[in-house]
């Protein structure tokens, strides 16, 4: 199995003594995200784990934690963006999310540290020149410490919509996708990081960007040393290349308070359910009520203990 932790929220920032915690306890229990009442028991144990991808902001509170990892295997996503904070209302300054994320690095190897810059938007304020003006400023700061930086325009979902249009947004069209891609990767190039796009239907190939995958099956076999067959993820978007995962978030929980994220519904929403955390239930909001169904969720590992990566190539 591949843990996604996660796409739905920030939990290593907002919920990172509750994550450990369910670690030690073994499993999580997990809502269905479109059925209230389906809820997911989902084994957390090394033996079925064969990779977790970490997904923040801001990875501080893990540098604390690395040793409770000692028999996972694991990388990093971390975000970081040159926006301030009419955009990103709550994000932690940045210079102390790049220390955080550099300590990172020495410890575990860049490889395993990923930078997003995500996602690219455009209003009157921050053009494209902006863009390539910050963009150098945080790849030169990060120069050796990561291989990879994954990027992605955009996306503008009614509520996203709703929350930019109090800063003036701006539509991304193709040619200015192109434009800014080639900009990025120019100045990439430099500071010998490579960039990926995220789940997006605009081919960037000429300018040296290609198509990504955030859960990476190639990066995940070279983690493992095991080349594993792992099947697309059936339930992202079609453009999205992830391989297969289960995701332990829930939607509407994270405190950064981002105009452009897609995972939140209302400020009021998501300070009702942070009352709701409980350090030590197994669900990272509120408890089991009574009229939940809980079903184990079938857990398989794709590794294979007889088989190395390096016999395979």
């Amino acid at each position: 199995m591949i843990l996604s932790v996660s796409r739905r929220t920030d939990i290593l920032a907002f919920y990172c003594d509750w994550f450990f915690n369910r670690l030690k306890e073994g499993y999580v229990l997990v809502r269905n995200p479109m059925n209230y009442r389906q809820v997911s028991k989902i084994k957390l144990t090394p033996e079925v784990i064969d990779c977790i991808v970490f997904w923040t902001k801001d990875p501080t509170n893990i540098i604390k934690n690395l040793d409770k990892l000692n028999k996972y295997n694991y990388y990093f996503q971390v975000t970081i963006n040159p926006y301030d904070k009419k955009i990103e209302k709550n994000v932690p300054m940045k210079k102390n999310i790049i220390k955080s994320f550099k300590f990172l690095s020495e410890k575990i190897g860049r490889e395993k540290v990923i930078w997003r810059y995500d996602p690219i938007l455009l209003t009157k304020d921050i053009d494209i020149a902006y863009h390539e003006k910050y963009f150098e400023v945080l790849a030169s700061r990060l120069y050796g410490y990561t291989d990879k930086c994954v990027i992605s325009f955009i996306d503008l979902y009614t509520k996203i919509k709703r929350n930019m249009k109090y800063i003036n947004q701006e539509d991304i069209n193709y040619e200015k996708m192109l434009f800014i891609g080639e900009k990025l990767s120019k100045i990439a190039s430099k500071y010998n990081i490579t960039i990926e796009s995220c789940s997006e239907k605009i081919n960037l190939s000429r300018v040296g960007i290609n198509h990504g995958k955030c859960i990476d099956g190639e990066l995940i076999s070279r983690i493992v040393n095991q080349k594993l067959e792992i099947k697309k993820d059936k339930n992202q978007r079609e453009l999205c290349g992830c391989i297969a995962s289960i995701d332990i978030g829930t939607y509407n929980t994270c405190d950064y308070g981002c105009l452009y994220c897609y995972a939140n519904f209302s400020d009021k929403s998501i300070k009702n359910n942070i009352l709701k955390h409980d350090i030590n239930s197994p669900m990272l909001i509120g408890n089991l009520e009574s009229k939940d169904k809980i079903t184990d969720r079938k857990i398989k590992t794709y590794i294979d203990n007889q088989i190395s990566f390096s016999n395979m190539i």
